[in-house]
């Protein structure tokens, strides 16, 4: 089977820019103006940077959108299967044809100019969005926020910045408070941004920039709280008080996940449905994701497997608790890493919740940890660590020792799509 035509055209892209990452807006500004300024034509924007959870408050508002009866387009990245999943035009993945199509119009537009793949690929999504009706479009944020390809709209309708942690040093400073100015570079005047639970240096970053550009903020804790009560999630404003059930989605950072979400929709106003939808309909694929289908749940037949995508030390955190509050059940770990990652930051606060941990390296990814390091890092934070050539062969090996046990494959979400790929 060939490949589809939208594959061949994303490939020459790579080739454009002698870099992967090079934050700049110049080269999008350019290209945006080729196009006529699609970014200009968009259904109102609602714009999301943050370090963790960018992509599960983005799918929880949208669900509350659809459950409001309203339609929103979605641009998130990195996909994990097919570079479709990226781009949502009006609630569907974008189809083939429409995919092929803009990406030619782009890749022609350009030329031989420089231009990184990330920022081609955000200027036709953008275009896909500019020419379908919807109410909304929902931008995340690619890397940092100041720089980033999507950050070239002049008015969006509302901004959002998730918790802020270490993370792209190499790229977004060596602070917390610096990497917070780079995400806080969203900020517009007069566009309110709600701003979800972070530590004192990133808030102050965050203030700062509110103040000079003249961005009122919601901020958590002061504008707006959320908590788990009795097995239901409490969300209260200025408004009042919503009384819902628990996010489907894993996790206690999912509530406050839940909570940037509703203070997003509650600005919105939006109504009682979607704060509803918003917490009980959200789907995002590797994030604390139950594995029931496909070869490799058939191979473990009374093992329980998931799948997450986290890769920070932050997310380390967030995953650990996750472990905590399940059921007791022997439980394993199945590591694959980038080589730009904190990965003994990572796995510090898996430690005490796992028995064990089989190290991969991640199929057909150049910048992958060897499964050597990720093992070895595994042992120093007090782990009993090995190492397998796939996930398939550290499961069997899982399996063989205890068949009942809780699975976990986890690290990047670049190994989630190998496994994604590969188990579909």
């Amino acid at each position: 089977m060939s490949a589809p035509t939208s594959d061949i055209i994303l490939s020459r892209m790579m080739s454009l820019h002698p870099k992967i990452i090079d934050l700049t807006l110049d080269r999008v500004w350019r290209l945006l103006a080729a196009l006529d300024n699609p970014q200009d034509r968009m259904p109102p924007v609602v714009h999301i940077a943050g370090t963790n959870g960018k992509g599960s408050t983005l799918a929880m508002i949208r669900a509350g959108i659809e459950g409001a009866g309203l339609s929103a387009h979605a641009y998130t990245s990195p996909h994990l299967a097919r570079f479709h999943e990226r781009i949502r035009v009006a609630g569907a993945l974008i189809a083939e044809p429409d995919l092929t199509a803009v990406l030619d119009e782009c890749y022609r537009a350009n030329g031989d100019a420089d231009i990184t793949y990330f920022e081609i690929t955000t200027c036709a999504t953008l275009l896909a969005f500019a020419r379908t009706p919807a109410d909304y479009t929902l931008l995340e944020v690619g890397l940092g926020g100041r720089l980033d390809a999507t950050n070239v709209c002049a008015a969006p309708r509302l901004c959002v910045i998730t918790p802020v942690s270490m993370d792209h040093e190499q790229y977004l400073g060596d602070t917390l408070g610096r990497i917070a100015f780079e995400k806080a570079g969203i900020l517009k005047r007069g566009v309110p941004c709600v701003v979800g639970p972070q530590a004192p240096e990133a808030l102050d970053a965050i203030e700062a920039q509110a103040a000079k550009v003249g961005a009122p903020l919601l901020v958590h804790g002061q504008h707006w709280t959320v908590s788990e009560e009795r097995g239901r999630l409490v969300y209260q404003d200025e408004t009042g008080l919503r009384d819902l059930p628990l996010p489907n989605l894993l996790g206690a950072h999912q509530v406050m996940n839940a909570g940037a979400a509703l203070a997003a929709l509650r600005h919105l106003d939006l109504g009682d449905a979607a704060y509803e939808a918003a917490v009980t309909r959200a789907v995002w694929p590797a994030r604390m994701q139950r594995l029931t289908e496909g070869p490799l749940a058939e191979s473990a037949p009374e093992a329980e497997l998931w799948l997450d995508g986290g890769h920070n030390a932050a997310a380390g955190v967030a995953l650990g608790q996750v472990l905590a509050g399940l059921p007791s059940r022997p439980t394993y770990l199945i590591c694959g890493m980038l080589n730009t990652k904190d990965v003994t930051g990572y796995l510090r606060p898996l430690a005490a919740h796992v028995a064990g941990l089989t190290a991969v390296s991640i199929p057909g990814e150049a910048n992958t940890l060897p499964a050597e390091t990720t093992a070895a890092a595994a042992k120093a934070v007090g782990m009993e660590a090995g190492e397998a050539e796939t996930v398939a062969a550290a499961l069997a090996g899982i399996l063989a020792r205890e068949a009942r046990a809780r699975v976990l494959i986890c690290g990047s979400l670049y190994l989630a799509g190998s496994v994604l790929r590969e188990n579909g």
